[in-house]
């Protein structure tokens, strides 16, 4: 047998974004490179893993659906079954700590499976599809990825699905743990990991997730936000607060009206650190809030926690059980 026999089995699934983007002739960058075209362009690929590819669609990542996502978890539990070692889904960065952290929830194997992409189109000067993608596949036929769940993988850093954040418009460096660090690195062609967290998963198989607005709540908001959310429907809230957890005091009787007809999360716009829950004692604090029914959103950016509570309301979860799923995120 030869060595190449013994490589792992790399499956891509390509879903569009920046790292797919070329010129068009009137002007701007739009999805237009497919898988194949991809791998083309990235040197020393064939020396990591015997790689497959597939394109379901070219979209930019603002415009992936849950629907998309859901039939993206599907493609990466089939690849797994049928005997690849580790995924990686190559999108666009607007979403992909929306994208990694849905994808962890329902990712309970040991496999590796990566989300990366690119922060310049794929014919700019400097390029970082191309080494974004190597990084990418040389962590998912590492051995020393597994057991970590979905990770996030650009500028040969790896950050940890539940942690990653875009932190930056514009820079190859845009990502980002605010409220952790990068579990590691790829350096000299190696997979280097410092840090390994414990697994958070989602128990059971992800129903169509329920409709959950955010909603973010300025200086001077008086929550009638809150109010019309309420009234069109949503089956919960996440609300966007300021600091550790804290919004206007004008804002908390809508609120409370809120939390009584269904579960209101609260998160922050403060990317980094966790929720408070018993530190400040004012109208419009965490203590406040939470006694009148409001989750503790833990570290979970308002995005993040949207779709967690989306998830769990999708299959049917009580408010208890809710409750003590976002605890986990302390």
């Amino acid at each position: 047998m030869t060595g190449a026999a013994h490589k792992p089995r790399v499956h891509v699934i390509v879903l569009g974004g920046t790292i797919t983007m070329m010129p068009r002739p009137e002007g701007g960058i739009v999805p237009s490179l497919g898988g194949a075209d991809l791998l083309r362009a990235v040197p020393g690929l064939e020396g990591i893993a015997e790689v497959t590819v597939e394109t379901p669609f070219l979209v930019p990542g603002a415009s992936l659906s849950l629907a998309n996502l859901l039939e993206v978890a599907g493609r990466v539990e089939a690849a797994l079954a049928s005997g690849a070692s580790g995924v990686v889904i190559a999108q666009g960065t607007d979403t992909i700590d929306e994208t990694a952290f849905l994808l962890d929830l329902t990712h309970a194997g040991d496999a590796p499976v990566i989300v990366t992409g690119a922060m310049r189109g794929a014919d700019a000067p400097g390029a970082d599809g191309p080494a974004n993608l190597l990084a990418a596949v040389t962590v998912a036929a590492s051995g020393t990825a597994r057991g970590l769940g979905v990770l996030v993988v650009l500028n040969d850093e790896i950050h940890a699905a539940r942690f990653a954040e875009k932190g930056h418009k514009a820079l190859p460096s845009a990502f980002i743990s605010p409220s952790a660090a990068a579990l590691g690195l790829v350096a000299e062609g190696e997979v280097r990991i410092a840090l390994r967290p414990a697994r958070l998963s989602l128990p059971g198989t992800l129903a169509p997730l329920a409709r959950v607005a955010i909603v973010k709540l300025a200086l001077g908001d008086d929550g009638d936000l809150v109010r019309a959310a309420v009234g069109l429907g949503y089956a919960g809230i996440v609300v966007e607060g300021m600091g550790a957890g804290h919004v206007p005091g004008a804002a908390v009787p809508a609120l409370t009206e809120a939390a009584e007809r269904m579960p209101v999360v609260l998160a922050s716009r403060a990317p980094g650190g966790p929720i408070f829950e018993q530190t400040y004692g004012f109208a419009g604090s965490e203590r406040d809030l939470l006694a009148r029914g409001l989750v503790a959103g833990g570290h979970l950016s308002p995005p993040k926690a949207r779709l967690l509570l989306a998830a769990l309301l999708g299959q049917g979860r009580d408010r208890a059980t809710i409750a003590q799923t976002f605890r986990l995120y302390r």
